[in-house]
């Protein structure tokens, strides 16, 4: 196998969205190169991190599979050195939940006599015409000659059928931002009620950072004014943090320092400046508006 390792993780189709963020977690923690596959998929190239783990691919996504079970979700797992033969391997792992194909010789073995449409990336369709042209398996339409195949397309999948997919796995890069409004219908002198409105943005922007596992370093409050002036305050967290307690401790300190201003305001929104520590950064600021203000990201 060449330097390139990659898992084909394969959740239920019918997985819950809290349970496809737990499996994207795990293979966080084993390696930052995880491109998830959403609703019910995802790749991770840990072909850099198996010294680091003193661990064979085998071994780690063993653990991984584990662990998932662990947390009540079941997942299968292919691993070899290219996307789509980790991605066929992960729907053929048997009551084991894991396929590994550790060299050419195993994954030629493991994809000739499979049917062709299972082949990760054949269509229905194209499964159809390829076997009215009397190809049946994966390893008769890698014994086509390319010029036979035709087609970009055809030509692809030939590739595939030989275990060649150039494609690396690509980490997606979390928002930079995040935001959450709440509307007044009039304008709102209450200090109880917008005090309100800024707690229940904190708990939904808290909860999204966890989500996303992101920390924020700091907060900045804006307030647009009842005569649409509009006044800020920025606060650095004492300690980065993705949790309701401390962002509303900084939230409560920025809105009192505000509080000498005209604060008749009739939209409560926020977005807060967030950096993260290893899991990626986001930036949100809290506003607070006479009207309907641009949310933005």
């Amino acid at each position: 196998m060449s330097g390139s390792v990659i898992m084909h993780v394969r959740c239920r189709p019918d997985i819950e969205p809290e349970e496809y963020r737990t499996v994207l977690g795990l293979l966080a923690d084993v390696t930052p190169i995880a491109q998830p596959i959403p609703p019910a998929a995802a790749l991770a190239q840990i072909g850099g991190v198996l010294r680091l783990h003193e661990a064979t691919p085998d071994e780690i996504a063993r653990r991984v599979r584990v662990r998932s079970l662990l947390h009540g979700t079941d997942i299968r797992i292919g691993v070899a050195d290219t996307w789509a033969t980790a991605a066929t391997a992960s729907a053929h792992t048997g009551p084991g939940g894991v396929l590994y194909l550790p060299d050419e010789r195993a994954v030629t073995a493991f994809l000739a006599p499979l049917p062709v449409d299972a082949l990760y990336g054949v269509g229905a369709a194209q499964a159809a015409t390829l076997r009215r042209y009397g190809l049946h398996t994966i390893g008769a339409l890698a014994a086509m000659p390319e010029d036979v195949v035709g087609g970009k397309a055809g030509r692809t999948l030939r590739q595939r059928a030989h275990g060649i997919d150039p494609r690396a796995v690509v980490p997606l890069r979390r928002p930079e931002s995040t935001s959450a409004s709440h509307n007044f219908q009039r304008d709102m002198l209450d200090p109880v009620l917008i005090r309100a409105a800024l707690l229940d943005l904190v708990a939904e922007l808290a909860e999204r950072l966890r989500a996303r596992g992101q920390i924020a370093r700091a907060l900045t409050l804006s307030v647009r004014l009842a005569d649409s002036a509009r006044v800020e305050r920025t606060r650095k967290l004492p300690t980065p943090s993705g949790h309701t307690k401390g962002l509303r401790t900084a939230v409560w300190r920025s809105w009192d320092a505000l509080r000498t201003a005209r604060l008749d305001a009739r939209r409560v929104g926020r977005r807060r400046v967030l950096r993260t520590r290893g899991r990626g950064d986001a930036l949100s600021v809290m506003r607070i508006c006479k009207s309907p203000c641009r949310r933005f990201a």
